[in-house]
């Protein structure tokens, strides 16, 4: 019955996604009313439910998303994710291109929202094209790889960090961890995979790339601007290092586990930025204020569904749903790290949200762990990998990439929805290797 009621969930949620329509915030709270009702869930423990699951969820999290919100505009507004491109464009020539699209969007993304990163290199990705005469689909595809790769691999992005926390795993280990994983993803599907699809043409609307582009005594220089950019990551892997070498007391490993926590690490970082991209340039606060609260206005939404998809999660657990689950597939011979990833992929194809996607397979695969001894970080990137997986007509992600690009629905398949799904299948191998080693 519970497998049933779950099915029957997973199909209302795309009903009224894609259906009718309604946004995914309104639609995963009547989803998880559905579920509580048909379970049997007395009343008072369903709203408890849901109050205790967008509590959870973001109370860890709000401040980590803000945090990065504000430094993801900072980084853009002032000209640092441009200069950024322009010495990686610079560094590697015209024959070796392809490879600066790569870092430039894997360090940009970094620190930034996969929809934010795109708009802001995407038209770097037109000017160069243009002035190497290479393929704009082939250097776009190595750039939206590697964007969707720390979208979904690394916190502090809200995917991975919202898993995360639902499986009580570290954010420094998982970001090491998403670092690894990310290696052979980032070979596959941003440097071989685009050598196939040079000869699909893009035809982008005239006048879509008029944004602001900085002059180079109005960008500041690439050492401060990686710098700002790879600060969160720098402080993050600094405090899970002191983990592996220093003692438990040890002062030094405290004060570092006390920076690196993901909090005090994004607010350190935005911090850094508004030194060195803000009040050094000469910039106003005032200014700087007012455009990150328009950032932070934009981002309400994906907070808001973050903390919905908490709560549909609390009550996937509270009903009794997860422990039936995992009753189903404790005889089973799959890995939780497959089953996971399987149970994203299809929530993903069904629902086009990675983040709901891999919120929702979160909670059904949470009462799994702990009978089976997988590493939490390592289920959140195995999650992760099968919440980007086969992107199609559900993902504003794939048409934002068609729309931008001016190719055809066909030919969205071919580059974004491979591009998606070579990502996913690659992260699940990474994780499976590194489990061998990891427990």
């Amino acid at each position: 019955m519970s497998l049933l009621i779950l099915i029957a969930s997973i199909l209302l949620l795309l009903v009224l996604i894609s259906g009718a329509k309604i946004n995914a915030f309104l639609a995963l709270l009547i989803t998880s009313f559905f579920v509580g009702i048909l379970k049997g869930m007395p009343f008072t423990e369903l709203i408890n439910a849901i109050q205790n699951g967008v509590g959870s969820t973001l109370g860890s999290l709000i401040l980590i998303i803000s945090f990065g919100v504000i430094l993801g505009n900072l980084l853009s507004d002032s000209g640092a994710a441009q200069r950024i491109s322009t010495v990686m464009i610079n560094l590697f020539g015209i024959k070796h291109i392809k490879w600066a699209m790569v870092l430039t969007g894997f360090s940009v993304g970094i620190s930034m929202f996969y929809n934010a990163g795109f708009i802001i290199l995407i038209p770097m990705v037109f000017a160069v094209a243009k002035s190497t005469k290479q393929s704009i689909i082939y250097l776009g595809i190595a750039m939206a790889s590697a964007l969707s790769i720390t979208h979904g691999f690394l916190p502090p992005h809200p995917g991975p960090t919202a898993i995360a926390v639902v499986f009580k795993a570290n954010i420094g280990k998982t970001l090491l961890y998403g670092l690894i994983v990310s290696i052979p993803a980032l070979l596959a599907a941003g440097i071989i995979f685009p050598q196939f699809i040079k000869k699909i043409n893009a035809f982008p609307p005239n006048g879509l790339f008029e944004s602001k582009t900085f002059t180079e005594t109005e960008m500041p220089s690439f050492r401060i601007s990686i710098l700002t950019a790879l600060v969160p990551v720098f402080l993050m892997a600094t405090a899970t290092f002191s983990e592996l070498v220093l003692p438990e007391n040890s002062d030094l490993r405290s004060l570092l586990l006390f920076i690196g926590n993901p909090t005090t690490a994004m607010l350190i970082s935005v911090l850094f930025a508004l030194f060195t991209l803000g009040i050094f340039r000469g910039r106003k606060m005032q200014d700087i204020m007012d455009k990150s609260g328009t950032a932070l206005s934009a981002a309400t939404m994906i907070i808001l569904i973050i903390g919905a998809g908490g709560a549909f999660k609390q009550v996937l657990i509270d009903s009794g749903i997860g422990t039936d689950l995992s009753k189903v597939f404790e005889e089973s011979s799959l890995s939780p790290l497959f089953l996971g990833w399987l149970i994203a992929t299809i929530i993903r194809i069904a629902l086009g949200s990675a983040t709901v996607a891999g919120l929702t397979a979160a909670g059904i695969v949470q009462p799994l762990i702990a009978a089976s001894g997988v590493s939490p970080e390592l289920m959140v990137l195995s999650i992760g990998a099968g919440s980007l997986m086969c992107s199609h007509v559900n993902d504003t992600g794939f048409w934002m990439f068609k729309e931008y690009f001016g190719i055809s629905v066909s030919d969205t398949f071919k580059t974004w929805t491979v591009m998606e799904t070579i990502i996913g299948v690659m992260g699940l191998i990474g994780v499976l290797i590194l489990n061998i080693w990891i427990k």
